[in-house]
């Protein structure tokens, strides 16, 4: 029997990347798995994408997915500066960052709160264990205040929470999950490569061999047991949505409601209530929810915030549709009279 094809004809077998050289268990090597899946499940063309990535155990994984994509491994911290030139310079590409807490929480993370600001269209995930697992097991930014490691004593300081800095950014879709919910995270990855513009999505990956132990809240056995899921999520295709009737942000949002979201691309994710009133499509409502969680240590999973897509910075700065690296050298170069003209104006 032969093996079963996508859109395009793929098999599965050909959305896989390397082979993992990361600890066996590592949650790495899940969200790897499902960012195969989804690109599977989609039917992305793989030559239309590019991985991007810094340095840490996270920033290895775009290797082992969509090996037939482009890839960038740049600078620690500096992956955002790689990712806006790449996608300004051509627009048709589909764009997937894949960084960690200590990449985007610490020397990252001023480009980190730019690229949001700046509204660069990709999907930026967040491989959250909590400890620099690449340099035996210092505590990150987004360690838990209090927390004990075995060599390195207790963390005394307050711990970085990504979701919120990147809400008060101004990202416009903002997502949690735990690296252990395999359908969650599929779900979520669907929902943010159809988003146009920054779709953040932090994710609580288990260091195995670091922080794994009972107490940390980026431990297995803490996510498994103590993650609270807001909605449960449904990603639909273009065209592929039933009838339906909108919770908008004014009515009430009682257990069993759906709030359906419209992405730029025509597909829809459905939200239905499981327990928790919070309406993703409020800003207050969502810095209040991670506020809350992080004074009460719990580990909130779902999408947390989406708005309407605003223009994107390639929108902003008034590029052409074509491409930059499509455009011909008499389009990008301006004549000797045009550059003479542009100069007077400065005169």
């Amino acid at each position: 029997m032969p093996p079963k094809t996508n859109a395009l004809g793929l098999t599965r077998e050909e959305y896989k990347g390397s082979k993992s050289t990361l600890c066996p268990g590592c949650g790495h090597d899940s969200i790897s798995n499902q960012i195969i899946s989804m690109a599977y499940d989609l039917g992305i063309n793989q030559h239309n994408l590019v991985k991007f990535s810094g340095i840490g155990c996270s920033s290895k994984t775009p290797a082992y997915f969509l090996g037939r994509a482009h890839s960038f491994n740049s600078v620690h911290g500096r992956m955002p500066s790689v990712a806006t030139g790449a996608t300004l310079a051509n627009r048709d590409l589909t764009a997937v960052g894949v960084s960690g807490d200590g990449d985007t929480g610490s020397i990252g993370m001023g480009q980190f709160k730019h690229l949001v600001r700046r509204n660069v269209p990709m999907v930026y995930i967040i491989e959250n264990n909590g400890v620099y697992g690449l340099t035996k097991g210092q505590f990150s930014a987004t360690a838990d205040s209090g927390q004990v490691l075995k060599y390195y004593g207790r963390n005394e300081l307050p711990p970085i929470d990504l979701c919120l800095e990147a809400i008060i950014g101004g990202a416009t879709f903002v997502a949690r999950s735990f690296s252990g919910d395999a359908k969650q995270v599929q779900t979520l990855l669907k929902a943010a490569i159809s988003h146009r513009g920054t779709a953040v999505l932090d994710i609580i990956s288990p260091c195995v061999t670091f922080n794994n132990h009972d107490e940390s809240s980026k431990s297995y056995v803490y996510g498994s047991e103590h993650k609270v899921p807001l909605h449960e999520i449904i990603y639909y295709e273009k065209g592929a949505v039933p009838d339906r009737q909108e919770i908008t942000i004014q009515g009430e949002f009682t257990e069993g409601d759906e709030i359906v979201v419209q992405m730029h691309d025509g597909s829809h994710i459905k939200l239905k209530k499981v327990g928790n009133d919070h309406d993703p499509r409020s800003r207050t409502a969502a810095i209040t929810l991670m506020e809350k969680a992080q004074i009460e240590q719990q580990f909130i999973t779902g999408l947390l915030y989406y708005e309407e897509p605003r223009p994107t910075l390639a929108d902003m700065l008034g590029l052409t549709e074509t491409p930059l690296v499509h455009l011909p050298e008499e389009k990008l170069r301006p004549s000797k009279d045009a550059l003479a003209k542009l100069m007077a104006e400065y005169m």
